[in-house]
């Protein structure tokens, strides 16, 4: 209970006692009101299709929809103030980025700047906030899958769509092989792919998407510490989604963290213990059992998606928000979207019936947040007429090369207007 309520009790007691009855009246609706605006920060509505989003939406999802008809858009209205989720995000340690990031990512406050709140990592600007909040920002065929729900679907999830997800890692066409609490190295008759399978139909999440986060998590290689099961004090233990490795100066410290999770759950009871297959003392019961976690902890409670996962903005207990989120990488949601649509655009099911899950703010700025490296200062007003000098059609991307994602396409000698022009270029990303 917050002091605005205990105070409010207080006086309402001392009321009672007096017999204000007046100031009973009026203590009761605000007690009322007080308990409204609690709900409207813990309470979505989601609405269905494209027109019920807010106009500065629409041309982008419209877009998506042209080239993806089987594609399903649902509004999620967050009923919070775009400011007060912000600032409520905007606390020191809660969201970071790689210390090699421009300053402009950083927070720069004196004794807060560079400082490594994680190993490489540092607070996050608020402006790096803003932009990765703005879901405006990342409605292209590629980073919509940030937006995408997460369940489960066994008409889309298979081997070799996950195979293709982990393409170029060393989980791809691996059999799986893992080294016990004495040392012995056990062989199984399994590839990684058969065991996300698996925890995908168990879990009840979407199988691409545990193989997107195994990869986003650990990286390419077997021998991260998280899955090497070789790390002293904690061998023979495995996470393949750091669950519960939480931040620490403490060398190793975030990993450290996530194995005392694998070991013991960190004092969980023996029923949570035993829900999520704990002690992942071998790869299957990590990868099944972290399935679970992330299926019962996250995806089932109105968090299913990769944005909802990072920025806890909605809630299907009517809890209290922003504290819930599964990783602290304020671009997580953007890098795990590619690694998914990477999976889908090379299994050939872009064209499948497909959904996404996309949050709107109340008073949210009329023009998408900028990202971070782009300035105002960066350009000067420009405002003249311009048209696609090229052969067929011109591809409007989301960055000045090929390796940026699609926006849409101009046909040849189309009008149009620059609005501004840049002073010089710059890089888009970090």
């Amino acid at each position: 209970m917050g002091k605005r309520r205990v105070q409010i009790l207080k006086i309402l007691r001392k009321a009672i006692n007096m017999k204000y009855i007046k100031i009973l009246v009026i203590i009761i609706g605000i007690l009322f009101l007080n308990a409204f605006i609690d709900i409207s920060y813990s309470v979505a509505d989601k609405l269905d299709g494209i027109d019920s989003f807010p106009d500065s939406y629409k041309p982008y999802l419209q877009e998506l929809q042209k080239n993806h008809p089987n594609w399903r858009f649902v509004s999620l209205y967050t009923n919070l103030d775009w400011n007060y989720a912000i600032n409520s995000e905007n606390v020191f340690g809660k969201n970071l980025v790689p210390k090699s990031y421009s300053d402009r990512w950083k927070n720069t406050t004196p004794g807060e700047y560079n400082v490594e709140v994680d190993l490489g990592w540092v607070d996050a600007s608020r402006r790096s906030l803003e932009y990765t909040m703005d879901p405006r920002n990342f409605l292209n065929e590629v980073r919509i899958f940030q937006f995408e729900a997460l369940s489960y679907d066994e008409k889309t999830n298979n081997i070799d769509g996950i195979e293709k997800i982990l393409y170029g890692t060393e989980f791809n066409n691996r059999i799986v092989d893992y080294v016990t609490s004495s040392g012995n190295v056990i062989t199984m008759n399994s590839k990684y792919s058969d065991l996300i399978l698996s925890a995908g139909k168990t879990s009840k999440v979407s199988t691409y998407h545990l193989a997107s986060r195994i990869k986003q998590e650990v990286g390419p290689f077997l021998s991260h510490s998280s899955i090497s099961g070789r790390v002293a004090g904690f061998e023979g233990l495995y996470n393949f989604y750091n669950i519960g490795a939480t931040s620490s100066s403490e060398p190793m410290g975030a990993i450290k963290n996530g194995l005392r999770y694998a070991r013991d759950g960190k004092g969980a009871s023996e029923a949570t213990k035993a829900k999520y297959l704990i002690p992942w003392d071998n790869k299957e019961k990590a990868i099944t059992g972290g399935g679970i976690f992330i299926g019962s902890s996250y995806i089932n409670v109105g968090q299913d998606t990769l944005y909802l996962q990072k920025f806890h903005v909605t809630s299907n207990t009517g809890g209290e928000l922003f504290w819930h989120q599964y990783m602290t990488n304020v671009l997580a949601p953007y890098s795990e979207s590619r690694s998914i649509y990477n999976g889908y655009n090379n299994t050939g099911i872009l064209g499948n019936s497909m959904t996404f899950i996309i949050p709107v703010y109340n008073n949210m700025p009329q023009m998408p947040t900028q990202n971070p490296n782009i300035l105002e200062s960066d350009y000067y007003e420009d405002n003249t007429k311009v048209y696609a000098d090229v052969t067929n059609t011109l591809n409007v991307r989301s960055g000045p090369s090929t390796s940026y994602e699609l926006l849409t396409k101009v046909d040849r000698n189309v009008v149009m207007t620059r609005i501004a022009k840049g002073r010089q270029s710059r890089r888009i990303m970090g």
